[in-house]
Formats: C-alpha cells, sequence, structure tokens
C-alpha cells in the first residue's frame, strides 16, 4: 500500500518533562533535572514512525531552543513536523516532575504555545487525507482556544469518515477540581471515536461503574466502537460491542512504565493504518485481537528501558522476543 494511504496524524501537546533526579525530594529541594521529549500525542507519533509507518503531528511549541529540541527529536524518529507551529509569543510549554518515596509525586505545570493552537493553525486539506486521526492530549481540553480547535478538528474526522481515535489522557494533576468537567468533554470525545483507549482508573471516572465490562458496555452506549481497557501487567480488555476478551500481555521486568500507553496506542494505529479497509475492523474480533496482542507487546517492551520515545522499539527489536 502506497504510504501516503497510510497516514496517522496526532493532534496535541508537544512539550518538555523536566523530571528531577535527586531521589525522594520535592521540587522546591530538587537541584538536578532531566529534559526529555514529552507530550502523549509526540510519543504515540514516535511510535508509529519508529514501527515503520507514517506519523505526523499537529500541536504548537514556542519559538524557542525548547521548541527546536522537540521538533529535532521527532524528526530524528522521522515523525512529521511539517504542521507543528511554532509562536513568537509564547514559549515553549513545559512540565517538571519529582517522586516521592511515598509514590506521590511533586508537580509544577507551565503551560505554554500548546494551548494556543487555533482553527486556522489546521490544514483542513491536509486533514482530509489522513487515514487515522489521533487525539490523545492530555491538555487539549483544558481551555480555549485549544479546546475549540480540538473538538472541530474531532467533528471534521467523524463527518469526513476518517477513523477516529481517541484517548481521554486523564491526568489528575491537571484537573484538579475539575473533574466533572473533565468527565463531561471525554464523554463527547469518546462519543465521536472509533477507537478508544483507557486505563481502569479512567473507565471508572469516566463511567461510574466499579464493573468494567459494565463501564465498556457505557462507553459504547456513547458511541465508542472499539474499546481497548489497559490492565498493566494484565494485558488488555478488548471490546468491539459484540464480542469481549482479555488479551494477555507478555513477562517482563518493569523499570520505567512511562509512555508504555502511547507505545500501546501508537502500535495499535500502526497496525490499523496498514490495512487495506480500516472499517473491516469493527466486526473482525479475531484480527482485532492479534492487532492488540502487537501492542501489547510494544507497550511492555517501553517498560523495560527508561524514558518515553527513546524507549520505543522499533521492528528489529520486536523480532528479538
Amino acid at each position: 500500500m502506497n504510504k501516503a494511504y497510510r497516514s496517522v496524524m496526532c493532534v496535541g501537546e508537544l512539550l518538555i518533562d523536566f523530571f528531577c533526579t535527586d531521589i525522594d525530594v520535592n521540587l522546591k529541594e530538587g537541584n538536578h533535572f532531566l529534559k526529555k521529549a514529552g507530550g502523549a500525542p509526540a510519543n504515540v507519533a514516535a511510535a508509529i514512525s519508529k514501527l515503520g509507518g507514517v506519523a505526523s503531528l499537529i500541536g504548537k511549541v514556542g519559538n524557542d531552543p525548547f521548541g527546536s529540541f522537540l521538533i529535532e527529536t521527532l524528526n530524528e524518529v522521522g515523525v512529521d513536523t511539517s504542521m507543528v507551529v511554532t509562536d513568537d509569543l509564547a514559549p515553549t510549554t513545559l512540565a517538571f516532575v519529582s517522586l516521592q518515596a511515598d509514590g506521590e509525586r511533586d508537580f509544577v505545570f507551565n503551560r505554554g504555545a500548546d494551548q494556543h493552537l487555533a482553527d486556522e493553525n489546521l490544514n483542513l486539506d491536509r486533514l482530509s487525507r489522513a487515514k487515522i486521526l489521533h487525539f490523545g492530549s492530555a491538555t487539549a481540553l483544558l481551555d480555549n482556544p485549544f479546546k475549540t480547535t480540538y473538538f472541530n478538528a474531532m467533528n471534521f474526522a467523524q463527518n469526513s469518515g476518517i477513523f477516529l481515535s481517541f484517548d481521554p489522557n486523564f491526568r489528575k494533576d491537571l484537573w484538579k477540581n475539575r473533574i466533572e468537567e473533565f468527565i463531561s468533554l471525554a464523554r463527547k470525545g469518546i462519543s465521536m471515536a472509533d477507537f478508544v483507549k483507557v486505563s481502569e482508573e479512567e473507565l471508572e471516572l469516566i463511567t461510574g461503574k466499579m464493573d468494567k465490562y459494565e463501564g465498556i458496555e457505557k462507553l459504547h452506549h456513547l458511541g465508542a466502537k472499539i474499546v481497548a481497557v489497559t490492565l498493566g501487567s494484565e494485558g488488555t480488555l478488548l471490546s468491539n460491542g459484540n464480542d469481549v476478551g482479555v488479551i494477555n500481555s507478555i513477562e517482563i521486568n518493569s523499570i520505567d512504565s512511562t509512555g508504555a500507553g502511547d507505545a500501546f496506542v501508537g502500535a495499535a494505529l500502526y497496525q490499523f493504518a496498514n490495512l487495506e479497509s480500516i472499517n473491516t475492523i469493527l466486526n473482525d474480533f479475531s484480527k482485532l485481537k492479534e492487532i492488540i496482542l502487537f501492542a501489547n507487546k510494544v507497550g511492555a517492551l517501553v517498560c523495560t528501558r527508561v524514558g518515553a520515545i527513546s524507549s520505543l522499539p522499533n521492528e528489529e527489536d520486536l523480532l528479538k522476543i
């Protein structure tokens, strides 16, 4: 199949994660930080590209050294960044994180250019040529203009018959006292999606159901066609509305789970994009299970290395399993 017809476009934030490398300290006490390229949609695009797929990122960074670093990082793994806009007025978005002994995170988020992605920054002609549009931003739903742009792009995908992927990507640190608002917006995104990926926590939060099967049923009722609930080492609970089952993962020695969920999504979308007719997968549960088994392996491999984009496997890495 011509590469141009396998294109996955990911919409959302590209940011810098500064991880505090000092042990068991808060950000006030921390002195040493490791700079990493971050942003869930960026991770998904990188995963697709490293597997040999065709991926683009649509987002906004500051016209500064951090923005340049992020674009170069994605270019190095083969992601098309021609639709990443640089903002002369706002700096690149930064996140600072430290991990304390009790497992709690100290988190500071300096919002910048990513929130200013506007309708005029979208190239609808190019969007219309995508095979898949993926929406998996942790920050997109927080504020306008990005929130409005995000849903406008979703509506465009739905009305154009483009396969739409959605990961609500809940981050407690970002939403704090706005949880009900997040739930409402996540449900709106799910209502338009062909493929929805959620964690167990997100499933319960969005649906209000403690029983996972009841929760999945509610997501289908909202409009989701394929639902994948990631269960960590236990694999993935998969449903297409008619069939449901747990797809096992592989046993690994987990070092760092950062980016594993994004790698899972990227691996699934990479395979969806390779299908001659993507809509056939909606009713082919056997093929769907094969795709999710592969995605589980990719997500698990990421956990064996440190860093999100740097830990993403390529085809050669997968052949070693």
